[in-house]
């Protein structure tokens, strides 16, 4: 059994060759960089070129928050599924790093054969800002302006205050499942994420009414997976060490070499955030601790 990995990035392409590095040659990518970002002509050769690399995309524009890192998700999948002999897929961001060796992914999924490695809970939820339903029944506009940027932010708030004041709020269709929320990151079975696809391409008013949402990618898979028979499959885990607190400027936290002692514990598949200014000692930790080919 194979494994595809797709990664969903927009800086740091050397992590990015760190990654694809740390896996023996049962794991293949699928890649989607961010259209709006100029990387170095070399460096993007050199992820293209990866032996490793089987797909390649700069399909999207991908605003954070916005409805194009869900539509790049779902093109990476829909390559993944091209290659019958990959039997499970990880979605990660390019901020992520493996933290068990190529081995271990393997025995690991071949003893969890069947299960559905996602995180999931159902709308509204205590877990997320006004139930999450703020996400959906307004105008988000993060597809429109970058909100990293403060002008960009800023037009986005002042877009949400302005509706919420005349009282503008979008309708959910009874004929859409009941929506669910989660982490955007998951490993799942190829049947699964098939299931998905397969919704994707003959039920398309779901992903339509995600148009202008926020974050979307944390609630198409989850909804189309628990309104479908792998609900009873899914562990509500998704094998990813996130230490939600702030570190280094960022929430959740930016890792370094004082997370490893807790990385290690657990049945963790990936970790993140890595950000080479701080994690370059974390990385090597792990790449230490196996025989990397």
């Amino acid at each position: 059994m194979k494994q595809g990995i797709l990664i969903s990035a927009y800086k740091d392409l050397e992590h990015i060759e760190e990654i694809m590095n740390f896996f023996n040659d049962d794991f293949i990518f699928y890649v989607h960089l961010d259209s709006k970002i100029k990387f170095p002509a070399g460096a993007i050769d050199r992820i293209k070129k990866h032996k490793k690399m089987a797909f390649f995309s700069r399909a999207y524009k991908t605003n954070w928050g916005g409805l194009n890192t869900l539509r790049s998700i779902i093109l990476l999948a829909k390559e993944a599924l091209k290659n019958n002999e990959i039997g499970y897929i990880h979605a990660i961001s390019g901020g992520d790093f493996p933290v068990k060796d190529s081995r271990y992914f393997m025995e690991y999924l071949l003893h969890n054969k069947g299960k559905e490695f996602i995180e999931t809970f159902s709308l509204p939820t205590n877990r997320w800002a006004d139930g999450g339903m703020n996400r959906v029944h307004y105008y988000n506009l993060y597809d429109v302006v970058n909100a990293k940027r403060y002008s960009g932010n800023k037009i986005i708030q002042s877009a949400l205050k302005a509706q919420k004041k005349l009282r503008i709020k979008r309708k959910l269709s009874a004929d859409l499942p009941p929506l669910h929320g989660g982490s955007t990151w998951w490993t799942l079975s190829r049947e699964c994420v098939k299931y998905v696809i397969d919704y994707t391409d003959t039920n398309p008013a779901l992903l339509n009414r995600l148009k202008h949402s926020f974050c979307s990618e944390e609630i198409y898979f989850q909804t189309i997976i628990m309104n479908s028979p792998f609900k009873d499959k899914v562990t509500n885990e998704n094998l990813r060490f996130i230490s939600w607190e702030y570190k280094h400027g960022s929430i959740p936290a930016i890792l370094d070499e004082h997370d490893y002692s807790a990385i290690k514990k657990g049945d963790h598949l990936f970790a993140r955030k890595f950000e080479s200014n701080f994690s370059s000692g974390l990385k090597n930790l792990i790449k230490a601790g196996y025989d990397i080919k």
